[in-house]
């Protein structure tokens, strides 16, 4: 796969046998100037002899990106091998992407507290609170990925928005990512991938969403109805909550998974209550007080200002009621309002610095993120794609195994998405969502992927956790996971 002769260090090197030495005496050199754009690249095939006897277990750190070679079989790097024939590869270890002071906003109930605030305003306040606890300014920011699902109404490019908002600067560019419930923690991918391959040092990643403000759609309205009546359609249904492959509500893939897994009320009640539990537990001993900006929101009409300074919905259990509400999306179903997650407002920001970058500003860092895996299979079932996702990341982390993980994050869009995901994957649920989830705190969707990280380090730091996963199914069948290492 490379070319015969190749210019190493100002001089052609030949490159004809394979058992030439001088492969090993240039190995580091050529690591350089083979740097993979993304995870990994295929630098060359090599005969099992050398791989064996002169190789393995070759290490190297040729820069401060702290390359390593590595062997792997194509299978366990999902390369196209149909010969079986081992690689080397070279991976760009994501160890060195670093996260600081990850911070994020109260989250608001549907039409709570927050809902005098647009989604732009909620994710630059999380964009600014965040920056001034990393103590990064403004004009060090190279690059913003934000997430966003229901951006009608809001405006161009939300993510734009939100960064001029929080005061970085004209010049820096920024993109919005839709990725349904994942598009904040696909936002924190994308951020660490574009610091990987050298095109920045330091990123802003998150999500943010006002659900509240959301719009009604007239569809008909630009050109006008020929007969009959119009119909104003929900954006959060159309955009948000609707499977639009099977043309119905994501809550009855919620009901076809619990049929399949065998969850029956009971278990997605007491799961729900047991969501609330922790989260009442979490913040009564001051586990999101880091984590969290208070934000301050005017009182309107005279009255005055009121600061909000925890998550609206966790105060709202009643377990009696939970216990006995009709199933929300079919007549005989299990799946109810109380025990998914409720609609709601908020935003979540993290800063993501090089290494080299954080060393160079004396900056420091808490946590790192060590992998990321991301997967897809038929779009209605959607709810236990997480279960694929974080086995990737786990491989892509270096084949940590889920023995290894001391906390997990799911995102608890149902009750049974964690049941499921649980049971999947052979979990112990007290590893997950130790602090309470979405089904108790809401599920701002543009946000909740980069909110379940910033929670997760909270857990890490408050549980004596070293490694831990954060997970978020996500519409249309997919999810995304990440690997996040609390730092010494």
């Amino acid at each position: 796969y490379l070319p015969s002769k190749k210019k190493i260090a100002g001089h052609p090197i030949q490159i004809d046998n394979i058992d030439n030495p001088k492969y090993i005496e240039v190995l580091p050199q050529l690591i350089q100037m083979f740097t993979p754009l993304l995870d990994y690249v295929e630098l060359w095939r090599i005969n099992v002899k050398i791989l064996e006897d002169i190789i393995e277990p070759l290490e190297i750190v040729p820069n401060d990106a702290m390359m390593q070679v590595y062997r792997h079989q194509a299978k366990n790097k999902s390369i196209p091998d149909t010969r079986g024939i081992p690689y080397i590869c070279i991976e760009d270890s994501v160890e060195y992407v670093w996260n600081i002071d990850p911070c994020g906003t109260p989250l608001g109930g549907f039409n709570g507290s927050l809902a005098s605030l647009s989604a732009i305003k909620l994710g630059s306040i999380a964009v600014e609170a965040a920056l001034k606890k990393a103590k990064i300014e403004t004009n060090s920011v190279q690059e913003v990925f934000f997430g966003n699902v229901l951006s009608a109404n809001l405006g161009q490019n939300p993510a734009r928005q939100v960064a001029l908002g929080a005061g970085i600067p004209d010049t820096v560019i920024a993109t919005t990512v839709n990725k349904v419930c994942a598009s904040g923690m696909k936002a924190v991918i994308l951020g660490a991938q574009t610091i990987i391959t050298g095109n920045a040092d330091i990123v802003v990643a998150g999500g943010t969403e006002s659900m509240t403000n959301t719009p009604y759609y007239v569809p008909q309205a630009r050109f006008g109805s020929k007969y009959g009546d119009q119909t104003l359609v929900d954006g959060i249904v159309k955009d948000g909550l609707t499977d639009v492959y099977n043309n119905y509500l994501m809550g009855i893939a919620a009901e076809e998974c619990a049929t399949e897994h065998k969850f029956t009320r009971e278990d997605q009640d007491n799961y729900a209550i047991s969501s609330y539990q922790r989260a009442q537990a979490a913040f009564a001993n001051g586990h999101y007080a880091d984590e969290i900006v208070p934000i301050t929101v005017p009182g309107g009409r005279g009255k005055p200002n009121k600061v909000i300074t925890q998550d609206d919905e966790i105060s709202n259990l009643n377990v009696d009621k939970l216990r006995v509400v009709r199933p929300a999306f079919s007549e005989k179903g299990t799946v109810t309002a109380p025990n998914s997650s409720p609609l709601s407002d908020g935003a979540a920001a993290i800063v993501l610095i090089s290494g080299e970058k954080a060393k160079e500003l004396g900056v420091k860092t808490i946590a790192k993120i060590s992998g990321w895996g991301e997967a897809a299979q038929a779009p209605a079932n959607f709810t236990t794609s997480p279960a694929l996702a974080i086995p990737k990341a786990l491989a892509h982390a270096g084949n940590i195994q889920l023995s290894q993980i001391d906390y997990f994050e799911i995102n608890e869009a149902f009750s049974v998405v964690a049941l499921a995901n649980l049971k999947l994957l052979g979990l112990d649920k007290d590893k997950i969502n130790v602090f309470g989830g979405a089904v108790a705190m809401g599920h701002p969707l543009g946000c909740s992927g980069a909110r379940i990280i910033c929670t997760l380090i909270s857990v890490l730091q408050k549980k004596n956790g070293k490694v831990g996963v954060a997970g978020v199914c996500n519409g249309g069948g997919g999810a995304s996971a990440v690997v996040i290492s609390l730092c010494d």
